[in-house]
Formats: C-alpha cells, structure tokens, sequence
C-alpha cells in the first residue's frame, strides 16, 4: 500500500525535479523527504486543494493560516531553506502522459475537489485606486485590527517602523532603545529645535510625533487617515502633557493645508502612496515646507529587478500597497524640487527589528490568539517571517533619505558637515 506521502513526493516530482525541498508528513501521518529538512504537516488534503485552485504564493498562504497546512521549527528557517532549494532547481512543466499521471496522482490523494472556503480576513477594497475613501479602507484593514494588538507586538513607544541598532551586541539592549534611537536620529537629521514646526505625515501612534514634542519641544502637526490612530494619539499626547505642542489631524495627505513647517517626516507611510500619485505627493512635501526646511522619508523599497510585495502581503497585510528601487524615489523627490543631502541604507536594521517583533508575537502567542483569533495569528506569523527573510535575503530595503527645499537663491542652508546637519537645532 502506498502511503501518501510517498504519493506527494512523486506529485511534486513532477514540477520540481530532485528530491523533495522539505521533509512532508501527510494526514495519515507518512513522512517523506530529506531527513534533516525542516518538517512541513499536510493537515488533510484541503492544504493542496487550496494550492490546486489557487497556484502560488497565495494558495500555500492560505493552506497555512488555515492550519491545513503547518511548519514545524522556526518558520522563517522552513521558508529560506525550501526558497533555497527552489530556486536551485529548473521547474519543470509536466507533457501530457506528466498531466495524465499527476491527475490520477491528484484522485487518489483526495485532492480533486471544489474549492474550500477562503480564510476570513482578505482586504476588500472597492472605489477608484488610491481614491481618498479607497486608500481610508486600506489604512483601516491594516492598522485598525485594534490598538490593543499594536500594543502587545510594538515595545512601549507604539513605533511600527524600522528601528535603528546602534549596540546589536548588547544582550541589554532592547528594541525599545532601538527605536529610541531610531526617532532621535530622525529628529536629529531634520535638525530639530524648541518652537520648530514638523508635519509628521502618517503618523501612526504617534512615537515620532511624541519624540519630537518631548524632546526637542517642536510643534507638531501629525496626520493620519485611521481613526483609531488619530484617537489614540490625540489622547496620548494630553496624558503626557503635551497637547499644547502636538495637533492630531485626521486626513487624506492630499488635504494637508498650509505651509512654511521647518521640517516634514514620512516615516514608512510612502508605500502606501501608490506609483502613480506618488509626484503629487513629493510636491505636497515640497510646498508644505518653508525655502530651507528639510525632508526625511524613511521608505521601503524593492531591488530593481526584485518585484517586492506579493499577492499574500497585497490581500492580507497591505493592499495597494507600492515600492519602487530607492534611486527613482530620490529622482522624484528632486523632480519636485527637493535637493536629496543623504540616504542611508537600513534593511540590516529591519531583518533584526522584525525578528523583535516576532520574538513577542510567539511570547505572546495565546494573548494574540484570544484577542484577534487563530486566523488572524497566523497571517501575522507568517507575514513577519516572510518579511524578515526579504529584508535579510536582500529582496526588499528600506532608506532614510534626507532632503531640503532649497531656498531661492538655491542655497541648501545645511552646515558644511554631515556631523554638523544632525545637530538640534543645525537649520539656519
């Protein structure tokens, strides 16, 4: 009697030539494979059904938030070791006695069947791309799971961002002094100062708007399109006392008014600008601040043949979510009139704050579970394991890129040193 993972290992066999990139352990507990692969559990065989209706990323995706499917270790191990052996391989594409045989492969497994029922959770999104109530609907998918959820993945800054690892070596430094870290370099890059004006443009939960407030006693105009941001910052700041120096905004970054901020921040929200609007809003940046007021973008991006994303992230996570190679956001900034001063490369920096983040996600595990459910655990599993291989593996950065509105006889009005530029106080 065939065992059926025996009959996996000859399926797959047939696209994917060699033995088997993981070690398989079917539902009626057959394993087959490499004996020091990692081990991947095969719940039923709804976990290939999903991947036969939906071929790819998103069908394997959607087999493991549901648990049809399931990894044994460490996730983001499983994922790099079978991309690995993946990639090192020549796919193959089955001839017509292949398909004959990988059907009749397909009955006896079970496999064949109506498509199951897709996981809660999908983005669903209608309107216009990047339409003001679309792009609210995004926002709201990703960051309006509860603030209670932030809360128990984020240390106690709220900060949703890369942090900056100055000690990675020290067993007593923590992602909290990361990111720390992270908001005083900003701060420090715009060249803050007491009564200094800063628009803080997506502002999240206000970690940088905070920062900057208690800090450097800048006046601080935060924005942000979700509701339960703009709450939650607004009453952070009157519980810190600091009310008089921060104004919480709920708005579109198309409808930010006014002009003449010393400096403008946009820490992470770029991405979720899109391709085609994104001119629009380097030009928004640029007429929001006085001539000599400065510019930092803290953005991912992708490699310039590295697609970024995905169609899991894109349905789950992120939906319309847009990154570009960081030369060509430099090139837009400056087609808006910006003068790039610096960009400094981070993605060391993500790949080590993800795994932070991961770290708590697993801590915390059944506190997440009860509070946004299995499914949802899942996703974000296996979201911040992917991620944390793109940024590690290199498929994926992220950028700070420092810029000033030059003034009008073309002068950056920057110190002579870069040492000099992150200086409180350093603008002219």
């Amino acid at each position: 009697m065939r065992h059926a993972a025996d009959r996996l290992a000859q399926l797959l066999g047939h696209f994917v030539p060699g033995p088997l990139p993981v070690r398989v352990q079917a539902w009626d507990g057959s394993q087959a494979g490499p004996a020091h692969a990692p081990l991947v559990v095969l719940r039923s065989p709804a976990a290939l059904r999903r991947m036969l209706w939906q071929p790819g990323e998103l069908g394997l995706a959607e087999a493991y938030v549901t648990g049809d499917l399931d990894v044994r270790g460490d996730l983001a191990d499983a994922l790099s070791h079978a991309g690995r052996s993946v990639r090192d391989r020549q796919a193959a594409r089955p001839g017509p006695a292949g398909i004959a045989a990988t059907t009749a492969l397909a009955v006896r497994l079970g496999v064949v069947g109506p498509p199951p029922k897709r996981p809660d959770g999908r983005a669903r999104l209608t309107g216009g791309l990047h339409s003001v109530s679309r792009d609210r609907a995004g926002i709201s998918h990703h960051y309006d799971l509860s603030n209670d959820f932030y809360a128990l993945l984020l240390d106690e800054s709220m900060a949703y961002s890369c942090a900056y690892w100055t000690r990675p070596d020290d067993p007593a430094y923590t992602l909290a002094d990361a990111q720390r870290d992270k908001l005083d370099l900003i701060c420090r890059k715009l060249g803050l100062g007491p009564g200094d004006r800063l628009l803080d443009v997506g502002c999240g939960w206000g970690s940088l708007t905070v920062h900057a407030a208690r800090a450097y006693q800048a006046r601080v105009t935060a924005v942000t399109l979700s509701r339960a941001q703009h709450d939650f910052v607004t009453e952070r700041a009157a519980r810190e006392g600091l009310a008089g120096l921060v104004d919480v905004q709920l708005r579109h970054w198309r409808d930010i008014d006014g002009g003449g901020y010393d400096a403008a921040a946009a820490v992470e929200m770029g991405e979720h600008v899109g391709d085609a609007e994104y001119p629009a809003f380097a030009a928004k940046l640029h007429g929001s601040l006085r001539p000599g007021g400065r510019l930092l973008i803290q953005q991912m991006s992708r490699g310039a043949r590295a697609p970024g994303g995905g169609a899991f992230i894109e349905t789950y996570i992120a939906p319309d979510m847009h990154m570009r190679p960081v030369g060509r956001t430099v090139d837009i900034l400056e087609e808006a009139g910006m003068e790039t001063r610096s960009v400094e490369a981070l993605r060391e920096h993500y790949a080590t704050t993800i795994d932070a983040w991961r770290a708590t996600l697993e801590q915390r595990w059944n506190d997440v579970e009860a509070l946004v459910g299995t499914t949802t655990a899942r996703v974000w599993r296996l979201y911040l394991a992917g991620a944390s291989l793109a940024f590690s593996e290199g498929r994926m950065g992220v950028d700070q890129i420092l810029a000033v509105r030059p003034t009008r006889e073309g002068a950056s009005a920057m110190p002579a040193t870069s040492a000099a530029w992150y200086a409180p106080g350093s603008r002219t």
